[in-house]
This record gives structure tokens, sequence and C-alpha cells, in this order.
């Protein structure tokens, strides 16, 4: 049975696939929690845990196993919606602007509305995930949004790097794949058939913060400086990714035991629309839109509803 989180000087964190998730890489790499928890006085203990889609994320966070959960903005809004006036789940910082894209390797397929019923389109989670989420907005753009969630039947769950090897090789029931950074630039190099059909960017009008973390109000609470010092940590590792891309491009390689091309991954993390940065950014858009069908109950004023209330820090970038 997992141990309920209550005494300082321990944080367990749940991370996902891809180099959306590379300040956690940093972080661990350089043992900078560690470092910022002596500066707090507190000798921290960290553990990491690698999961794949929201669901799984969500599940980890309220059954007590890990205390920072690591997901999209979609998952994160579906949890502070759910534990709203309870745990209280919310936002704790952003990972970073990333632009997701959907890529399918099925020539015919220019716009979402070319999908068929033959066709399968792997994400993190059904229904639950950012991209997900995304594209239910998309859906809704194109057949209104009573049929926000027209796709859905032909979506389904699997892990990134899963996707990208059914999308490269082809000939299998997976024509589309909704993935993120690297794996969506690992499918565009690795087949010349795959293309870009949808941008995140274009649905949410712009750069907007795509991955997240979050805990329970209980956990910053009862660890006010194993917190502060995962957030210090964090604001440091965005700092290092920006200043040395070339060393952060290898860190990712080494923590995350990758497999991509060096020059794909020095090509993200350079990309003037990918922005390594704490401060969540775009993200009432999806908000509003998820209260609107329906799959949030409590409607926020704003995102400093669900993100805690130094999720901007005054250090930050």
């Amino acid at each position: 049975m997992p141990t309920p989180a209550h005494a300082e000087g321990r944080i367990r964190i749940a991370e996902q696939f891809g180099i959306v998730y590379l300040l956690l890489n940093v972080a661990r790499d350089q043992q900078l929690i560690e470092k910022h928890g002596k500066a707090e006085g507190v000798d921290i203990k960290v553990e990491w845990l690698k999961l794949s889609g929201g669901s799984a994320v969500n599940d980890a966070l309220l059954s007590g196993a890990v205390d920072i959960a690591g997901a999209g903005v979609g998952p994160l809004l579906t949890i502070w919606d759910r534990t709203y006036g309870k745990q209280n789940v919310k936002g704790v910082a952003s990972l970073g602007n990333f632009p997701y894209y959907l890529v399918s390797n099925r020539p015919e397929v220019k716009t979402i509305a070319d999908f068929t019923d033959k066709d399968r389109i792997a994400l993190p989670a059904v229904g639950v995930s950012v991209q997900s989420r995304v594209l239910q907005m998309a859906s809704a753009a194109v057949w209104g949004e009573a049929q926000y969630n027209k796709l859905d039947s032909i979506s389904v769950a699997l892990p990134h790097p899963d996707a990208t090897a059914a999308i490269i090789s082809g000939g299998t029931e997976i024509t589309g794949h909704f993935g993120n950074p690297p794996f969506q630039e690992q499918e565009l190099a690795g087949n010349p058939r795959a293309h870009i059909v949808l941008d995140s960017y274009k649905v949410l009008g712009g750069p907007s913060s795509s991955t997240v973390l979050f805990a329970t109000e209980k956990f910053r609470k009862d660890n006010p400086k194993t917190y502060k010092a995962f957030q210090d940590a964090l604001v440091e590792a965005a700092r290092f990714v920006r200043e040395h891309p070339d060393q952060a491009a290898d860190t990712y390689l080494r923590v995350a035991d990758a497999k991509q091309d060096r020059k794909l991954l020095l090509d993200i993390i350079t990309n003037p629309q990918v922005q390594f940065k704490v401060e969540p950014q775009n993200t009432y858009t999806l908000a509003r839109f998820m209260h609107r069908v329906g799959a949030i109950k409590h409607e926020p004023a704003s995102w400093r509803d669900y993100f805690f209330d130094d999720a901007v820090l005054a250090n930050g970038s």
C-alpha cells in the first residue's frame, strides 16, 4: 500500500514520455531538488515514476502513490474539477510551451474531417489527455459543440513510443498519432507519408502550456520546504535548458534513455515555438471549452482557480 505523504524531505514525482519533461530530466540529472532542499535546511529523497497517460497519473496522485503529477492541461483540469472542495488538486508549474501535432501517415487525410471509421488515432488517454481535449476542440469547430467527441470513437490509448513506431512503419490500424516532441518530429522525419493534420497552437490560438505539474493542497501545505525546493529546482532547470541547449539535449538522451537523433532533439529545444518556462500560459481557452461541453462541472473564473497562487514564481523567467 502506498504511504501517504506528510513528512518534509520526501517527494515522489510521476512523469511521462517526451522532451516536454526535459525540466524534470535536468532536475534529476543535476540533483537540483536535493540541492535546493539543502538550501532550505532539509535533506530530500526524490523518487521518480514513469507512467503513460493522464488517467494513470491522476490515479497515482489520488491514491497517494505520488506527490507531484506530470501530465497535460486536460488531466489537470479533470482532476481539479474532481477534487474541488476535497483534496483540491491544483497546478504547481508549467513545463513549457510546446506545439503538439496530430500526424497521419495516410496522404488522403488533409484535415480531421478526412478520418474515417477505419482509421485509428493514437493518443495517451482517450477523452482525458490534453491531446484528446485539443482534438475535441477542433472537432467542435468542424462539426459543432454537440459533436465535440465525434472522433473519440476512433481514438485509442497508446504510449507515444509505440504510436510512433506504428506511424513510421505503417501497415497497422494506427493511421494518426496526436503526440508530443520529440515523437512527432521523429514520425515526420521517419516516414515520407507522414504529415501534420492539426497543430495545437492553431486550435488554442497561440503558444500554450501543454504539460504541467500538479499536486494536492495537503502535500503543498504539509511540505512547504520540499515544495519550495521543487519549484526552485524547476526554475533553475528552465534557465539551464535555455542557456545550454546542447547539454540539455545530452541530458535528455541520457536520463530518458532516448533513442532519438541528437540533432532532431536540438532542433526541438532551439525551435522558437518551443519555450522552456515555468509560468503557465494560455490554458484558460481549454478550461472554458471543457466546462462548456460538460467535461468539467466547475467553471473556473480564470486560470488562477486551478493553479496554486505561487505557480507564477517571482524568480521565474
